[in-house]
Order: C-alpha cells, then structure tokens, then sequence
C-alpha cells in the first residue's frame, strides 16, 4: 500500500502519524475513493460451508439452550423479525432495557459487524454503536472505504445488561436465534466481530482474544468468513492497539477480497 495512503487511513482510525516537518503544512489529502463495498448485485458467491454448532443437539447445555429460539426465528422476514426482538420476553433483561437494539445498516451488505452488547447510549437511542465507541467504529470503517451506511452492525445481545456487565451464558443462548436470523437475511460475504465476548459467543469458543485475532474462523450454521478484532469501547481505552486493529482490518479486507474475486 502507498505510504501516503496508509497515513491517511491510520489518521482517520487516530493512530498517530509522525510526519516530517516540512510537511506539516501541507493539505490533509481527502480518504480515496475505494471500490464500493455494498452492493452484490454482480456477484456469484459459492455455497456458504454449513458447519454444525459445537453444542447443536444438547439444548440444555451452554449456547445451544438458544436453539429453540433459532427454530422460532428461522422462517421469519425483517419486520416480523424486529417485531420478535422488540417485543421478546426470554430473559430478565427486558424487564431493566429502555428498549431492545435489533440491528441498523444495509440489509444487504457484504459486511457485517457484530458486537457484544448495547450500552448506555444504544439502550437510550435503540441503535447499535452509537456514542464514542460508535464514532471509533465509524472511523474504523471510513479508514477502509466503507461508509457506515454501507454495513450491517447488530450485537449478540439485544438488551443492554445492567452496568453493562458481561452477557450470562442464557441471556446470549436466547439472543442467539435472533442473530443467525440476522445473519442469513443479510448473507454477508464477510463478518467482523469486535470484542472477546462477542467473538466467543459467535464461534462457541473460550479463547482468549489474541488467539483469535489474524485468522479467518467460520461462523456455525451458515459458514461465513469471521475475522475477529478490538472492540471500539477497548481502544478508546487502550489506544496503544489501534494499530493492531488497523492491521486486523487489513486481514479482513484481504479476506473479503478472496471471496468475491
């Protein structure tokens, strides 16, 4: 990648760029134009590989006490789908939400982010990602051409716990349904999991972050590429990684290019 370019991207993500003095002075060069990540129209993609859930067949146990709530939401289209989520009544979180937070951007994306949970600012507005954390994701994605518009971003969880602890291992088996809904009506060419605690939900894993980073996993049941990252809330608090998230987008971006080319 041109070194110009890869200062560009790295400012917008907020990473900082040590610039020669002689160069201070010069225009900020605007983000190029990419090429468009979210249409399909012109694509032909291969047969998703149908991997079986760790837990599929032992419904009291873990993640798979969810698969209920998968059979219920399997045949369901989006606005019957919300309808679902906002009304659901599976577990003690809807009793403390504001609101259930289904999930926002295009419906047919080529990207999808998925994240653990809603907080404060997303229980209140009932949108994913949205407060600094969501400004970060937003720069995240502009520093690869991708406009927010332009992906679909949902969560594990559909309710914020309160304190925004982690999810209980039944509050994400019931949300769990609900998400691979989602992910077979948006069919996305690639998934991005932000956070630890979504990504160990997602793949039905107990590793730890690092060992998931820089390698492409396979969602279970639909087997869609997942390249796992830091969750926007982390780095803000650790901006030192940004540069190890800036490398992860790198890899998905790759990723992504294996499987439409």
């Amino acid at each position: 990648m041109d070194a110009g370019l890869r200062q560009r991207y790295m400012q917008v993500m907020g990473i900082p760029v040590w610039m020669p003095k002689d160069t201070c002075g010069s225009a900020e060069a605007p983000l190029p134009n990419l090429p468009p990540q979210g249409g399909k129209e012109q694509e032909v993609l291969p047969s998703p590989i149908l991997l079986p859930s760790p837990l599929e067949g032992r419904p009291d146990e873990g993640l798979g006490a969810g698969l209920g709530v998968r059979g219920s939401c399997s045949h369901l289209s989006w606005q019957d789908l919300r309808a679902a989520v906002q009304s659901c009544t599976r577990c003690a979180l809807a009793k403390t939400r504001t609101q259930a937070v289904f999930g926002t951007g295009d419906v047919q994306a080529r990207w999808m982010i998925i994240g653990e949970a809603p907080g404060a600012d997303e229980d209140r507005r009932g949108e994913p990602f949205v407060g600094r954390a969501g400004q970060l994701l937003n720069n995240m994605l502009a520093a690869i051409g991708l406009p927010r518009e332009s992906v679909y971003i949902a969560n594990v969880l559909k309710c914020r716990p309160p304190n925004n602890r982690d999810p209980k291992v039944d509050e994400a088996a019931n949300c769990r349904g609900y998400l691979e809904r989602q992910i077979e009506l948006v069919n996305p060419t690639l998934i991005l999991v932000v956070g630890r605690i979504a990504a160990q939900n997602l793949l039905h894993t107990d590793a730890p972050l690092a060992r998931l980073r820089g390698k492409q996993h396979r969602a279970p049941v639909s087997g869609t590429p997942v390249v796992v990252t830091y969750h926007p809330a982390y780095l803000l608090r650790q901006p030192a990684d940004k540069r190890k998230a800036w490398e992860d987008l790198q890899f998905a971006r790759e990723i992504l290019a294996t499987h439409v080319n």
